[in-house]
């Protein structure tokens, strides 16, 4: 999804999980053009990590730029690579990964998980996160920064300065973070490299909703598509509901096997294709199992009636 001023957690990973960045010239050569991007399609940039297998990017885009942007990134990294290296092929699994992200609250929430990426791998100790050099917290911290590289906005949301007092500050804040394991798993760092919205769960469902129609994009990541698909099941759910004067509560109140809910389930599968796993989650149906069999009956008995 692009649109003007989104904020991206962007992620691609070597094909075959191979080591791009093993060398600090590789490592170099990608930074170089991921600078001469953002400053070419007026991105902020507000963190940055390159590992030896793959990178992550925090942008904003004030022009719903990010895929021409990506494209113009990795295949100008991966000519100037396989040149060098006389090699010929793909470097990156796929296309990349973007995940939109909410505000500058989470924004802050993600540039902590990526300054804190070299640590996890154990590359350096937490109380040393700003010597990583192929980081933008060692920009931040030592300089020098390039144009479109910024922490305004989840700096100031932690109330804290840009002067070197103000960093010290964010260093300790990353340095007791990192022995957190507990609040890691809390603020959902388990999925900040793959959720492909990275928010509050009502922003989440709002913007599903929003863009449910791209579900049928082929370039989109799988957990994408699921979950707009998903929205626009929920919508049709709603509409259903309403239809039969019921409320969303009646659904969880209601027998497994009452008419009406059976009916909208059957309604929801034969015209929108709604899976049986979702209809017996949504619609408390008992197993996807029992859901089918439910489903099956109800249909036999409605073919009789119109052939009689």
């Amino acid at each position: 999804m692009q649109y003007e001023g989104a904020l991206y957690h962007v992620v691609n990973r070597g094909n075959y999980r191979r080591d791009v960045f093993e060398s600090p010239g590789a490592a170099q050569a990608f930074v170089n053009v991921m600078e001469e991007a953002t400053l070419a399609y007026g991105w902020k940039c507000h963190a940055y990590a390159v590992m030896r297998n793959h990178y992550h990017i925090v942008l904003e885009t004030p022009q719903a730029n990010l895929g021409e942007g990506m494209q113009c990134l990795q295949s100008t990294f991966a000519l100037r690579f396989n040149r060098f290296r006389s090699e010929r092929g793909h470097l990156f699994q796929g296309r990349y990964h973007a995940g939109l992200i909410e505000d500058y609250r989470t924004l802050g929430q993600v540039v902590d998980y990526v300054h804190l990426n070299p640590v996890r791998a154990g590359i350096v100790p937490a109380e040393h996160a700003s010597l990583f050099r192929w980081s933008s917290l060692r920009r931040f911290v030592r300089g020098p920064r390039f144009p479109g590289l910024t922490a305004s906005g989840w700096l100031r949301y932690r109330q804290l300065e840009d002067t070197a007092e103000g960093w010290a500050q964010y260093q300790e804040h990353l340095f007791e973070l990192a022995g957190n394991l507990e609040q890691q798993k809390q603020l959902g760092w388990k999925g900040f490299s793959s959720g492909w919205a990275l928010g509050s769960e009502s922003w989440r469902r709002s913007l599903a909703k929003d863009h449910a129609h791209q579900a049928l994009n082929p370039g989109l990541e799988p957990s994408s598509i699921r979950d707009l698909r998903e929205a626009r099941w929920t919508e049709q759910l709603q509409v259903a509901l309403a239809e039969k004067g019921r409320k969303s509560d009646d659904l969880k109140s209601a027998k497994k096997g009452e008419p009406w809910k059976v009916a909208i389930a059957l309604h929801l599968r034969s015209h929108f294709g709604v899976s049986c796993h979702w209809l017996s989650q949504q619609l408390h149906l008992g197993t996807p199992d029992s859901t089918r069999s439910l489903l099956s009956r109800a249909k036999k008995r409605q073919n009789q009636r119109y052939s009689a």
